[in-house]
């Protein structure tokens, strides 16, 4: 076979396919090539350096219309009969091969009456294609995998009659391509192909820039990565941030769980000071031995409406002595036996096999469901001082959407640290209302609440005094200058079966909402997602950590944030360093306990109003999951649909069941204290209260109303939006994906034989 690019050549192959075919008329015509007899080798080498060039020679150059065959095991072309198979891509600077950056097989209409097929480099994308064989029938089917960062790319292959498939781009913001059969092209559907490739560019590489050949890690827009070094100090900067960003989510739990608990004011810094500790110790240990990505750990709201339950159960209204201690023990013990089941369920890698069925519109309804929770406590009990709590929420607001775009000194402080700003200027203009006697009334004491509800003149301004002024807490004079937390600070924990089993389900929402974060912070910061294994890792370390908050009596289990999203999103900050400096900053602050009691000041209606933003941004971010599905799908979104408002009507069934529980309790907590008084009754007590608490939880109706839908009601895998994780062969075949997730050397000795895990 004579090698050369001679239009005689050509249109000699072209005649001996025949005129019906007609490839001939398709090609340009071609001088004839005249080689360089002064040949600089440096020369090239520059200018393949200028240009990016890649060699793809293979030695033929022969055409015919003949199908392509897909090799999976060589990454390139085969085609029957002979051809183009650009198997091999040498690095023209390096003189070495390299691994085959993937192409595209992309119909061409020529003017002939045959259907021929062109081939182009696709410089955007990074796709690769396998192979299956089936027996001995020589049947293929071809797949299409596309790893493309910030997108989730599932991919569906189909056969068509002739044996061959063309792959077409979709460009939905899930990343989908589907093989279609092969069909005569109209100039309208070339148009949509088209536009949904530039879709799928544009939403996939940011600023257009090409990915790293080797692995998915590229451009990803951080201003520092996961492994980035920007030195000591910028590492104290940004660890920092992360967790002032999150101190809604940190500090503002115990402001609401303590005092309804019964706690005093020394107790609620003393949970401030133990929810730090746990948060800096389980933050730095999912950064070593979980997932390994820059997530933030803490107490979750997830456990925060089964504790107001537990905390509202009958037995309890009316325990004077010792409430609280009390009720934190028995939250304990729960968390305990809950933290026990994560692990095993993790350690064992039944994760990985509940993974299948978890789902963007299984996670997206039942994050939401976890902020819509707190509807009904939310402004009711922020209202109780307007002319705190609404300067407060309209001032997070204004930082928030109308100053997000304001840089001072590069900085974009207002959209960073608008919930810790927005809280230290309403808490400065509350203590002038203060001290300006805007909650002083003639003969009623601030420092003494209880003496107030004596006097009839002073008990209906009881309520506002205990709730807007900022001097009633004496969390500052009765706390110590150093404390450091203990385990079994608060007593011998205390397991009983129905709140052992409350917890544990709640435990699994946990989880369904630890995934969806995991999958959305590793395609934010440009990375693979992690592979089942590590997922199973990651939710078992968090158990381990639930452990230590259930020994440590922080009254919640600890979890993966959800907002980790959005901060990392706002801050352009996904470091696993500055993530580990920030922990330690906060385990330091932990031992000072006048820390927690200057937290432990903020008034109520103060915490409850940045509570109202906080739990409206979780709803918007699970809501956000859907984008990774067709959220115009008729089937997913009747499933969200009925998922939520099932969610929230259900619960309203079981909580009305409350015959003296409204002249004893707050309005607020009247929907938390339906596992004593709703309407199953089995003959067991601690049956009934689990099954009556369970089912007066949004999250949970929410979480099982959509699984089950989802996971039977028919619809493809692009109209699901299935999770895509890595594999482990992919893994072990990409460095830059074992730096990512791979455990330390150390440590993974301790599970090379847990391969479920990932280690």
């Amino acid at each position: 076979m004579e090698t050369g690019s001679t239009s005689d050549s050509l249109d000699k192959v072209g005649g001996q396919r025949g005129r019906g075919n007609k490839l001939g008329s398709m090609l340009p015509n071609l001088e004839p090539f005249v080689p360089r007899r002064e040949h600089s080798p440096n020369e090239l080498r520059s200018w393949a350096k200028r240009t990016g060039f890649v060699s793809d020679y293979s030695g033929e150059t022969g055409v015919s219309s003949e199908s392509y065959e897909i090799d999976r095991e060589r990454g390139g072309f085969d085609r029957k009969g002979g051809g183009l198979s650009p198997k091999i891509e040498i690095d023209p600077i390096l003189g070495r091969s390299r691994p085959n950056r993937g192409t595209e097989i992309e119909q061409e209409l020529g003017s002939g009456s045959g259907r021929g097929h062109g081939l182009r480099r696709n410089e955007g994308d990074a796709v690769f294609w396998n192979q299956r064989r089936v027996g001995d029938e020589n049947v293929r089917e071809d797949k299409v995998d596309e790893r493309k960062v910030g997108l989730n790319g599932n991919v569906n292959g189909m056969e068509n009659k002739e044996g061959s498939t063309n792959g077409i781009r979709n460009g939905h913001g899930n990343g989908n391509a589907n093989g279609m059969p092969t069909a005569m092209p109209t100039a309208e559907q070339k148009n949509e192909d088209a536009k949904g490739e530039r879709d799928v560019e544009i939403g996939m590489y940011p600023g257009g820039e090409e990915p790293v050949p080797e692995g998915w890690t590229g451009q990803s827009g951080m201003k520092v990565g996961l492994r980035d070094n920007p030195g000591f100090a910028p590492f104290m900067y940004y660890g920092l941030q992360q967790f002032l960003s999150l101190a809604g989510s940190l500090v503002f739990i115990p402001l609401i769980m303590v005092p309804a608990m019964g706690g005093t004011d020394k107790d609620t810094a003393t949970v401030i000071s133990t929810t730090l500790l746990i948060s800096g110790i389980t933050t730095i240990l999912h950064s070593y031995l979980g997932t390994r990505l820059p997530l933030v750990q803490g107490s979750s709201f997830v456990y925060l409406a089964p504790a107001l339950l537990i905390t509202n159960a009958r037995e309890y209204r009316n325990l004077t002595e010792h409430k609280f201690r009390h009720i934190m023990r028995e939250l304990q013990g729960a968390i305990i036996v809950a933290s026990i089941f994560q692990s095993i369920l993790g350690f064992s890698g039944l994760m990985s096999l509940l993974l299948r069925l978890i789902n963007p519109v299984v996670v997206a309804p039942t994050v939401a469901a976890v902020g819509l929770a707190f509807f009904s406590y939310g402004f009711p009990q922020a209202g109780s001082c307007v002319e705190i709590s609404i300067p407060l929420i309209l001032l997070v607001l204004i930082f928030t959407l109308y100053l997000r775009g304001i840089s001072i000194f590069g900085h974009r402080l207002f959209r960073i640290y608008a919930v810790p700003l927005s809280v230290m200027i309403t808490w400065i203009y509350a203590f002038f209302l203060t001290a300006g006697g805007a909650y002083s009334y003639e003969g009623c004491n601030p420092d003494i609440p209880s003496s107030n509800i004596l006097v009839d003149e002073c008990r209906k301004h009881a309520y506002t005094m205990e709730h807007c002024r900022t001097d009633v807490s004496n969390a500052w004079s009765t706390a110590a200058w150093v404390r450091v937390p203990y385990p079994l600070q608060w007593g011998v924990p205390i397991f009983h079966l129905r709140t052992s089993m409350i917890i544990i389900i709640v435990s699994l929402v946990a989880s369904v909402d630890s995934v969806g974060t995991y999958h959305s912070v590793s395609m934010l910061v440009n990375s693979r997602p992690p592979t089942r294994g590590i997922v199973s890792r990651g939710i078992a370390v968090e158990g381990f950590c639930s452990l230590l908050a259930g020994l440590w009596g922080s009254g919640t289990g600890s979890t993966t944030l959800t907002e980790n999203v959005h901060t990392i999103n706002i801050t352009k900050v996904a470091n696993r360093r500055a993530m580990v400096f920030g922990a330690l900053f906060l385990i330091l602050c932990s031992f000072v306990g006048k820390v927690g009691a200057i937290l432990a000041s903020i008034p109520l209606a103060m915490a409850a109003a940045i509570l109202c933003f906080m739990w409206a941004l979780i709803v918007a971010l699970g809501l956000a999951n859907l984008h990774y599905s067709q959220a115009t799908s008729f089937r997913n979104v009747i499933i969200v649909g009925i998922s939520l408002f099932l969610g929230l009507s259900i619960p309203a069934y079981f909580q009305q069941y409350h015959s003296e529980t409204s002249l004893i309790l707050p309005s607020y907590f009247v929907p938390y204290a339906a596992a004593s008084d709703g309407p199953v009754h089995t003959g067991s007590q601690q049956l009934d209260f689990a099954i009556n608490a369970l089912m007066s939880l949004n999250m949970v109706v929410t979480l099982l109303i959509a699984f089950v839908l989802d996971n039977t009601v028919p619809g493809n895998r692009q109209e699901r939006g299935v999770y895509i994780w890595s594999r482990a062969e992919d893994m072990a075949a990409d460095p830059s994906l074992q730096a990512e997730y791979s455990l330390p050397r150390k440590v993974s000795l301790c599970f090379c034989r847990a391969r479920c895990l990932g280690a």
